[in-house]
């Protein structure tokens, strides 16, 4: 009974999620290129025209330009690549982009969103740029593409560890085949030969299976105490770039750090008192959060919300929602809801907003958010959800 309602539950979400799909990647893909153009030349302008003896920062996306804002303060301008309403996980810069870098004062980026920063900065080298890699000196916790349920992950462990055993014996048996063939210096020339390959072809497998299986999550400005560490690596940055306003750098650094730290004193009173620690999110972005307050994300999605979860994802994650009594399904601002939509008309849930914090849209900056007022709001939801 339970398997087969969950092959229904799979294919009555895969359904909506192949008519949902299509439409979301169009939709985004249109509002990146009509904004992208505009941002990169605003930065270009800023940063190569610009008389003022502000330091020019360019920063990467809307996380780092924020906290960039605030250890600047009056002493720089700031702007950001990834224009407003833009998902950056799959954003790849424009040759105006490229030379906004190029001109910058100072380069902040976070690191593994960037899919594109190390190749970028290799092709516009500046000797006098300062480039801020602002997940320096964090302890990185891995994500899956198994969205997060261990149970898939040492499946995959298993079948990979059986793909090997099988590599092996293959391995065994081409090197006996060569043993009986020539002279005996010849053999060994061969064994060694087939030695290298199959050490290539299972270094190759090993670095496949780790790609597949793992990947460093990049969502550490979700969690308010790494948030801190990254402030601190910017206002090193800027610290460096122009000591002439060192000591304006360290105590804009401060007040906001004072901040950020009555912001993680807030998370854990709320949800301190939590009758569940479970969570459903629409992509695996809430990781840091999550270890940083005792609680469990349950994401639809991989570390990517274009990660697409396959149907047996979509079912196992509508029966660990119904055995934990999730009662809210979350989904996000710059993504397509109806797999969170469809998910929570599986198990009878409401819908709210968690944002992952990676670009304001419109409505953000018409109501004035940024990342402490939509972190405020991401507490009040999450506390609600979880106390309900």
């Amino acid at each position: 009974m339970k398997s087969w309602y969950k092959g229904m539950a799979g294919i009555a979400i895969a359904a909506l999620l192949v008519a949902g799909c299509g439409q979301s990647k169009e939709n985004n893909s249109a509002s990146g290129s009509q904004a992208s153009g505009t941002t990169a030349s605003e930065a270009t302008a800023s940063s190569g025209s610009s008389n003022s003896n502000k330091l020019q920062i360019v920063a990467s996306f809307y996380p780092m330009a924020e906290f960039a804002r605030q250890v600047a303060g009056e002493y720089a301008d700031v702007v950001s690549l990834i224009p407003s309403g833009t998902e950056p996980h799959d954003w790849e810069p424009t040759p105006k982009d490229a030379a906004s870098i190029q001109e910058a004062d100072v380069f902040v980026y976070n690191g593994i969103v960037e899919g594109w920063a190390e190749k970028t900065l290799e092709s516009v080298k500046n000797d006098k740029r300062i480039d801020v890699k602002a997940i320096e000196g964090i302890d990185l916790i891995e994500g899956t593409h198994d969205h997060g349920h261990e149970h898939g992950h040492v499946e995959d462990e298993h079948d990979h560890e059986h793909g090997d055993e099988v590599a092996h014996e293959d391995e065994h048996a081409h090197e006996d085949e060569h043993a009986h063939e020539g002279e005996a210096v010849q053999t060994e020339e061969h064994e060694h030969e087939d030695e290298h390959a199959h050490e290539g072809e299972s270094e190759t497998a090993e670095h496949d299976e780790h790609e597949h299986s793992h990947e460093l999550d990049p969502h550490v400005w979700l969690d308010p105490t790494l948030a801190q560490q990254q402030v601190r690596n910017i206002q090193a940055a800027l610290e460096q770039a122009d000591p002439e306003h060192k000591d304006k750098y360290r105590e804009n650094a401060e007040a906001y750090i004072a901040k950020l730290q009555e912001l993680d004193r807030k998370f854990k009173d709320e949800l301190n008192g939590a009758t569940r620690k479970e969570f459903v999110t629409q992509h695996a972005a809430f990781g840091y959060l999550a270890k940083a307050y005792g609680l469990t994300q349950i994401p639809i999605s991989g570390l990517s919300p274009e990660q697409e979860p396959s149907p047996e994802q979509m079912a196992k994650v509508v029966e660990l929602a119904k055995e934990h009594g999730v009662k809210t399904i979350f989904f996000e601002t710059l993504v397509d809801p109806k797999v969170a939509q469809a998910i929570a008309d599986e198990i009878g849930a409401a819908t709210d907003v968690l944002n992952p914090l990676e670009g304001l849209t419109e409505e953000d900056i018409a109501a004035g958010l940024d990342y402490l007022g939509i972190m405020s709001n991401n507490l009040t939801a999450l506390a609600k959800s979880l106390k309900n």
